[in-house]
């Protein structure tokens, strides 16, 4: 019996464009080959289903070429949801959840029991190395209550904390075994044994970059990255130094004020860079990570 000839229909240019990206990935693969890099998940990313499995997909991939991702990860539009569904009243302050000790315990359920599993899952369809882990895991990190200042006058949050403590070995020893460890950000009351307390994913993330010795921090938002003058739209910043996000911080829409605040948190505790990246864009976290222009806006110390 004669075989058929086998027809090629790759497009050559197609495949030449293909080549370029891959060599173009290749300082960057070996730049940061063995390095941690640190990834806050978060925003539309979290609920549309198309950019879950993408995420889940750069993440595998950055385990597969070599780096240690380490995901820090919040909940905002699914624990919205619960509280809905279960009747319990919420509101925000100063950007911020107002966190009663009803409302702590659908945050924790929503961030522990299915926020997080949800992402492990998605992630280990690409191989079985992520692995799950809450703030309050073996002292991961420790929290302290905190309130918000509107024009002049303190407000409490009720159980809504700082990260003001950070013990990396639990992490380390998941990247050690060579797993992804997929963080909620959660954390244990210090100054409340046996209570928990909602802690911001952005902060947390910082945190955990700087602790581990992260070459890289990556936060999503829902936005193309960091406006120097908005809603100005040609006013984009892609690359910023701290002394100069420090001056700009002032003047910031509250919504972006912790993003921008956790990038210069860690570049000031030794993080070599930090990037915020549009979380609605398909493989953002690869672009940023493997080109040479990335996506969003990077910060670095100067």
């Amino acid at each position: 019996m004669s075989q058929q000839p086998i027809i090629q229909d790759t497009d050559p240019a197609e495949a030449s464009a293909k080549a370029v990206t891959l060599i173009e990935s290749l300082p960057w693969l070996r730049r940061f080959r063995d390095q941690v890099i640190v990834v806050k998940y978060g925003g539309n990313a979290m609920v549309s289903e198309e950019l879950q499995d993408a995420f889940a997909a750069d993440i595998a991939y950055l385990r597969h070429v070599g780096v240690k991702p380490v995901v820090v990860h919040g909940g905002g539009p699914q624990i919205s949801s619960m509280l809905d569904r279960l009747s319990i009243p919420s509101e925000f302050r100063g950007g911020y959840r107002v966190t009663s000790t009803e409302a702590i315990n659908v945050v924790r359920m929503v961030l522990t029991g299915q926020v997080n599993p949800q992402l492990v899952g998605r992630i280990n369809a690409h191989g079985p190395h992520a692995t799950g882990l809450s703030g309050e895991d073996a002292g991961l990190f420790g929290g302290r209550r905190r309130g918000v200042v509107i024009e002049g006058i303190e407000h409490d949050l009720g159980n809504v904390g700082d990260v003001v403590t950070v013990d990396p070995q639990p992490v380390l020893d998941q990247l050690a075994a060579g797993r992804i460890p997929v963080v909620s950000s959660i954390a244990p009351d210090l100054d409340n044994p046996g209570h928990s307390l909602n802690v911001n994913a952005d902060a947390a993330a910082a945190a955990l970059a700087v602790a581990l010795g992260a070459v890289k921090l990556v936060v999503l938002t829902d936005v193309p990255g960091l406006y120097a003058d908005w809603p100005n739209r040609d006013s984009l910043v892609s690359h910023l130094s701290t002394t100069e996000l420090r001056a700009l911080m002032p003047s910031l829409e509250s919504g972006m004020i912790p993003k921008m605040q956790a990038c210069l948190d860690a570049v000031e505790g030794g993080v070599e860079t930090a990037a915020i990246i549009d979380g609605r864009v398909p493989h953002s976290v690869l672009v940023e990570i493997f080109t040479t222009k990335g996506i969003g806006t990077e910060v670095v110390v100067g």
